[in-house]
């Protein structure tokens, strides 16, 4: 397996806050940065000091990182048109120096959107922008040099694109998710280099896992050739009374935690992963940190739980 840290700054954090934890994610020798791409606060938080926009932040991270890929879990296809954010993430890809991946959904915080003036259609119109969006993208990136890409859709229509800027990489990683039965499954056979199932249980992943490789093998694709993720939140101690202050921080209760997500002592931990590992075949893991001022909670992983897995 390996570990991604991935953050909720919506939550309330400021580009240094984001920075910080990216610099121990390097550090700590760690895959990934990755961050939500969200401008409102979920639950009680205040949001405060405000916002960040997520690909600004991945931009400027990518010159102040050297070594760990940055990406979103995930980008809602109804924030921006599909040329904009191709042209944005391909500048973030050249600035990070080929290290950027890129997580898109169908968006469903219906709040969010209207605060800030952001259409939020029915479900099965999200589904459909979100599939063009995919077909623009990687259709832009697939366009060799010199040549026009053009896309005639219900939603968009791009005409004679010269598809530029090219990204450092022939095509940034595309990471698909979610428990959709049928659509979703569909869509990461089509797009995706990675299917992500987040805060589930290890058998609704595996069964949705399988839906993915049914799906691979129906469009004629080699299932192996995705690979399979999961997101968790984390919450570890060196003991119960560690755990019970980490749930404590961030508004949760220890034993809601420990029955729900990625919490309890590195032995526990470790015993977690190794049961996932065996029911999905999950092979990367996206630790949710909400406490984005415990630095130590992001190297405690690093130092006591990875090296039992190794």
């Amino acid at each position: 397996m390996d570990f991604r840290i991935f953050t909720e700054p919506q939550q309330g954090a400021r580009y240094t806050d984001l920075l910080r934890v990216a610099r121990t994610t390097q550090d700590a020798g760690y895959d990934a940065f990755f961050r939500s791409d969200h401008w409102v606060a979920m639950g009680d938080g205040s949001g405060l000091p405000g916002p960040t926009d997520a690909w600004v932040t991945l931009a400027a991270l990518g010159r102040e990182t050297e070594r760990i890929r940055l990406g979103t879990l995930v980008t809602s296809a109804t924030f921006r048109l599909p040329g904009p954010l191709a042209v944005a993430v391909a500048q973030a890809d050249e600035m990070s120096g080929g290290r950027i991946e890129v997580g898109l959904g169908s968006g469903w915080f219906e709040a969010e959107h209207r605060a800030l003036g952001i259409p939020f259609p029915p479900l099965a119109e999200r589904f459909e922008i979100l599939t063009e969006q995919l077909e623009i993208l990687t259709g832009l990136w697939a366009t060799p040099l010199g040549g026009r890409f053009t896309h005639q859709g219900r939603h968009y229509t791009v005409t004679d694109s010269p598809a530029l800027p090219r990204p450092v990489q022939d095509a940034p990683p595309v990471i698909v998710g979610g428990m959709g039965r049928r659509k979703t499954p569909a869509l990461a056979a089509r797009f995706a280099t990675e299917f992500n199932v987040p805060f589930q249980q290890p058998e609704a992943v595996a069964a949705q896992f399988g839906r993915v490789r049914d799906a691979c093998t129906a469009a004629g694709r080699d299932p192996g050739s995705l690979t399979y993720s999961v997101a968790q939140m984390l919450c570890l101690g060196s003991d119960d009374a560690e755990v019970d202050r980490r749930a404590a921080a961030v508004g949760r209760d220890a034993a809601e935690v420990r029955a729900s997500s990625l919490a309890g002592t590195p032995g526990e931990i470790v015993d977690r992963l190794g049961r996932w590992a065996e029911v999905t075949g999950t092979t990367r893991v996206y630790l949710q940190v909400l406490d984005l001022s415990d630095l130590a909670h992001v190297e405690d992983f690093a130092a006591t739980v990875v090296p039992q897995l190794a």
